[in-house]
């Protein structure tokens, strides 16, 4: 007998769901095994995660603390500002955009802002990419505001 294999499904569907938060948070095994991806992604960064990393640790950019390779949900991503609900993400060579963009999404349904950038921009010029995440650090931001602005669409997804 084989055991079955799972795979990632991609919904298509754009709609915030009714509870953009019910699922959101990994448990159990699930949990574990992210922590261990972390850790491990934490031992061996990519060329382009330590160029933004010399930038964003030891709270050089403004006294906001980031940290890197954080479990976020049910994903990892490459930076997180917990105090003001950003994540930065970089996409290499062989990133898969669809997934990509489902996990931006499900971050964003839960208030979290998403900033993607692609290995090469940061190759290319880590000052703009660390520019673009300093204005998105110090623009004015209200977790609540955010939750209150999915309200009325996750109203009309329900009904």
């Amino acid at each position: 007998m084989t055991a079955a294999r799972k795979t990632l499904g991609i919904s298509r569907t754009v709609e915030p769901k009714a509870d953009a938060r019910a699922g959101f948070a990994a448990t159990g095994a699930r949990l574990e095994r992210l922590k261990e991806r972390a850790r491990e992604q934490r031992r061996h960064p990519t060329d382009a995660q330590k160029a933004l990393w010399a930038e964003l640790s030891g709270s050089k950019l403004g006294g906001v603390k980031f940290t890197r390779q954080a479990v976020v949900g049910s994903s990892v991503v490459d930076f997180a500002c917990p105090s003001r609900w950003i994540v930065v993400s970089l996409s290499g060579e062989s990133a898969n955009p669809e997934v990509d963009t489902l996990q931006d999404r499900k971050l964003k349904e839960v208030g979290i802002r998403v900033l993607r950038f692609s290995e090469a921009e940061v190759f290319a010029d880590v000052e703009a990419v660390v520019r673009t995440i300093n204005a998105e650090v110090n623009k004015p931001f209200d977790r609540r505001a955010v939750r209150t602005q999915l309200a009325p669409h996750m109203e009309s997804a329900e009904g």
